[in-house]
Formats: structure tokens, sequence, C-alpha cells
């Protein structure tokens, strides 16, 4: 494969696919396009009454593209990642471009988690996410839902369907019907720059506990 650029890797993006490499120390990257396709449902994110008893204790805060590369470390900090030094550079640069996002979840001017992905019309691509405390990626993804709801975002793509999303109401849908889900998310417009999370997140967590309690 050829280098791959940041408009080659948005077009793959727009048709469904998305890169991976086999692990960190591996210079090729192979595109993926899965028969069953990871989704987190927008409406449908599950609090678990412990996750609800920590946002309620609060001591955090988050931010919205404070630390990018960070987060794209902390990500890419375990013992089996497919995040390679091209991966690394491609997403640097799609930051650049205000293609890609980082949430990150702070203790103090600590980062306790993140989550990062590629936005495309009102389609959230998320890549990958990171915990360096107890519910660390749980909380970000809290917030980063309730963010994506409130920018106008109607699809949130997490590749893959594991243990620890399906905990957190991500489903598994077949490829048609990610396609077609893509396809009219991308017509839209959203903007996850729309609304700022400084100083939120006390009203952000008091918002995501409220809604939880109301659908339980």
């Amino acid at each position: 494969m050829g280098e791959i650029t940041p408009s080659m890797l948005m077009r793959a993006y727009a048709m469904g696919v998305f890169p991976m490499s086999e692990h960190r120390d591996d210079p090729d990257i192979f595109w993926v396009d899965p028969k069953r396709r990871g989704v987190l449902p927008l409406d449908q994110f599950h609090i678990s009454r412990s996750l609800a008893r920590r946002m309620r204790k609060g001591g955090y805060r988050a931010s919205l593209n404070r630390d990018f590369e960070a987060v794209l470390n902390g990500c890419a900090a375990r013992d089996d990642t497919w995040i390679n030094g091209e991966i690394h550079r491609l997403y640097m640069d799609l930051h650049q471009m205000g293609k890609a996002h980082s949430l990150e979840v702070w203790q103090e001017d600590t980062l306790i988690g993140g989550v990062y992905g590629v936005t495309l019309g009102a389609a959230f691509f998320g890549e990958s996410m990171f915990s360096g405390a107890t519910d660390g990626s749980k909380i970000a993804l809290a917030f980063l839902v309730h963010h994506l709801n409130r920018c106008g975002f109607t699809l949130f793509d997490t590749q893959f369907l594991t243990p620890h999303l399906a905990s957190l109401g991500a489903v598994e849908i077949p490829r048609a019907a990610y396609h077609a889900a893509l396809d009219m998310a991308v017509r839209k417009k959203a903007d996850i720059m729309a609304y700022s999370l400084a100083g939120a997140s006390e009203v952000l967590a008091a918002s995501v506990v409220q809604r939880n309690t109301q659908i339980s």
C-alpha cells in the first residue's frame, strides 16, 4: 500500500472503512470494513449505578481537544495496540486539520481518561479510549455522548463491539445497516466545536446522571 494521506483517510471514513495495524511495530496498515459493526446509539448510553455514584462525587472536569496527543499516546500505551507510528502521524495530521478530536477527563492536572475519534458530517468515528484511573474511559464516554447529542450528531461508530462497550449500551448491526446509517449521517451537518466543555463538568454530570435515573 502506498503512503496514506489525511484526505485519503477521510474518503475511507466516508465509505465506511478504517485503518488498522497488527501492532505498534508493524509498519503496514490495512483497511477494515467489518461484516458486523459496533455502534453506540446516542439515546441509549447506559450509566450503571456505580458510575452514576462516581459522577455525582465529581472532583474531575472534562475538556475538548486540550491534549489530543496525550489521549492518543494513552490509547497506544498498552501491550497490544494497533496504533503504530504511521497511524499516530495520520491522526495528528487530522487533528491539525480539525477532523480528529479528543475528549479528556482530568483530576486536577492529571489526565485520568480520554477518547478520540474523527468527525464527518453528523458521524463520529470513535477510534480508541483509555483509562488512567478507575472509570476514566467510562466518564469520558458519558461526557462525549452527551456532547455529541448536544452538537447534533446522529451516528457514533465504535467499529467493533467489546464487552466494555456493550455494558455502556453499544450494539452490533449488519454492514448494510451501518452503511445506510453512515450515508444519512455524512449528509447532515454537526459541529463538535459548537459548544464548549469549559466549566461545564458539573452541569453535564448532573444532566447525564438525571437522564440515567429517568430511563432506569
